[in-house]
Formats: C-alpha cells, sequence, structure tokens
C-alpha cells in the first residue's frame, strides 16, 4: 500500500513514524529468502545480513517494512549507506558487518497459516508481534501509537534521528497492494537558503537553483525548489539586476552550465538542467524535509519556495557542509 501526502494527521487513525529507508517486502520461503523493493527490484543480494535474520522467521511469512541503516557517527539513519550496498561489488560483505542493517516491519501479509490481507490492520498488528516476539532484535517491531498528540511529538523529537514523518492508517483497513490507503505528513522545517539560478526566464521563473557557502568560500549546490508559480514576477524582479552575462563564451559561475544530472537527481533519463545563472547574492527562505544526501548535504527533494529575505545578505546564511 502507499501513503498519500496530507497537511494534518486526521483523527481516529493509528500512526506510525516514517522511516528514511528502503521500502521493502520480505518473503520467507521453504528454501530461500526474498526481499524485494516497491518497484518489485529484487533487494536480496544487497542485504545478505537482512537475508539471514528472516530465515529465522517460520516458512510462509510476508512483511513489509523499511531497511535502514544507522550512522552511529551522526546519530542518525543513513540512505547514502543504503545506496551504497548497492554500488558496493566485492566491498558489499565488508560494509554489512561494519554497518549491517535493519528491517523496521510494520505489517504482516501472510503467516505460516496463510494470508492476512483480508483482516483489519490491528488484527494484523497483532499477529505480527507475535511473529516477531524473540526474534533477532535487528527485525524491528515499527512503533505505533493511537494518540495523535504523540505520532506529532514523534515528528519534532525524532527527525534528527532520520525520521521523515508519520503515516497515518485505518486501524480496521484491510491491506490492499498498490492502493493509496494511508495518509503521511512530512516534516518540514524553514531554512534559509540562496539562489544561484533560475530555470525559465526573469518575466517566468521556473524553478530555483540552491546553494550555501562552505567554510572555504564556494558556493555549494544543495538542490531545487518546486516550481515558484504565482511568486515569479516577485522573484523576477529581485533576481534582475543579478543575472550573470556571458563573457567571451564563459558564464562566470561557480556551478558548471549545464548542471549535471548527478547533481540534480535527473538520473532516470540523464538529462542536465540548462538554467540562467545568477550572482549568488539574493537569500530566499524556503520550506524542506529531513532528506538530505550525506556528506555533501544536498536535499533529496525539492524545496518549496517561501519568500525573498531582503533583510539578509549572504553570510547571514549558515554555511554548507563539504568541500
Amino acid at each position: 500500500m502507499r501513503a498519500v501526502a496530507v497537511g494534518d494527521l486526521p483523527d481516529g487513525l493509528v500512526y506510525e513514524p516514517k522511516w528514511d529507508g528502503f521500502r521493502a517486502l520480505a518473503w520467507v520461503f521453504d528454501d530461500r529468502v526474498l526481499i524485494q523493493s516497491r518497484q518489485l527490484r529484487d533487494l536480496t543480494p544487497y542485504f545478505p545480513d537482512v537475508r539471514r535474520l528472516l530465515r529465522a522467521l517460520p516458512a510462509g511469512t510476508v512483511l513489509d517494512g523499511e531497511l535502514v541503516i544507522w550512522d552511529p557517527d551522526r546519530g542518525r539513519t543513513s540512505f547514502t549507506a543504503l545506496q551504497g550496498r548497492i554500488t558496493a561489488g566485492r566491498r558489499l560483505l565488508r560494509e554489512a558487518r561494519g554497518r549491517p542493517a535493519h528491517l523496521v516491519v510494520f505489517d504482516l501479509l501472510q503467516d505460516a497459516g496463510g494470508e492476512l490481507a483480508d483482516l483489519p490492520l490491528l488484527e494484523r498488528r497483532r499477529r505480527l508481534e507475535e511473529v516477531l516476539a524473540g526474534g533477532p532484535p535487528q527485525l524491528q517491531l515499527c512503533p505505533q501509537t493511537s494518540d495523535p498528540a504523540q505520532a506529532r511529538s514523534w515528528m519534532v523529537d525524532w527527525q534528527h534521528a532520520g525520521v521523515e514523518g508519520v503515516i497515518g492508517k485505518d486501524p480496521a483497513g484491510r491491506y490492499e497492494p498498490g492502493r493509496a490507503g494511508w495518509v503521511k505528513v512530512k516534516t518540514r522545517s524553514t531554512v534559509e537558503a540562496i539562489v544561484g539560478g533560475l530555470t525559465g526566464t526573469l518575466s517566468a521563473p521556473g524553478v530555483l537553483l540552491l546553494g550555501r557557502y562552505n567554510e572555504q568560500g564556494r558556493l555549494r549546490y544543495l538542490g531545487l525548489t518546486h516550481p515558484v508559480g504565482d511568486a515569479g514576477a516577485e522573484l523576477g524582479r529581485a533576481l534582475e539586476r543579478y543575472v550573470v552575462q556571458q563573457r567571451g563564451g564563459v558564464v562566470p559561475h561557480p556551478w558548471p552550465q549545464p548542471l549535471p544530472a548527478v547533481w540534480t537527481g535527473q538520473l532516470a533519463d540523464r538529462r542536465p538542467l540548462v538554467y540562467v545563472p545568477v550572482q549568488p547574492t539574493v537569500v530566499v527562505e524556503v520550506e524542506v524535509d529531513v532528506a538530505v544526501d550525506e556528506p555533501v548535504g544536498r536535499w533529496r527533494h525539492r524545496a518549496r519556495y517561501v519568500r525573498v529575505r531582503a533583510d539578509l545578505s549572504v553570510y547571514d546564511v549558515r554555511r554548507a557542509a563539504g568541500f
């Protein structure tokens, strides 16, 4: 099942933390284990540590959960470490020993007795607790509450540990694969960033390219905004005198033009992003969630533009990580 974004958590649901990891289904057969991504990709070869843990469960068990890896140095989950499993190659076993993965389990679709998808969520939860009782600690039961206030406190207290928000579910709901039957509220915070470019034109800006200076005085690229929409006219006026002019066939700007797909995350089609460079002078306020790609500190998801901060200079914006 999938979750659709809402502005606030409705009452009358049960609530679970939304983890910053890989969503996965785990199938335990008589002779093997299958770990499958939401896109039906076979993740089993990349998580030999989790595969070994799942063998302790009865054949016929099917779990829904989130693969996470804890980074003790940063005190939070590491999405980058998960991605590193896919590209580890010969280093895979060493990675698994050094930074073992956990499966945070939030649903039981089948047990040794048969399919459970038509049962109410709370009954599936009760049976899930029985299946995981006494099992390996790396197969963790996801916290759950019926108190909206406690769920909202998770969004504040646990965000620095890698919890992206909260999922709300109907306690009487059945499990319907592929259906958007849950709701989610993401934890977001308001921050400042420096505009380094824009798509479209000054009269009709599309998205903003954002960055921050690091301690060495280099402008680090952080990410893109969603389309700015009706705020385009205000932004165009604020940025007009800072558009970088081409000189002798060269654009004097700290970022490449066009912007590589690996920077923007547009890896599906690998198209670089053509943009209008601007002098990194204008500060804007944006909303971002907690998903960050380490160690460069780029935002994994797009930011929401809020307003121009004409009262701030680039020296008022906190420094970026990295070199």
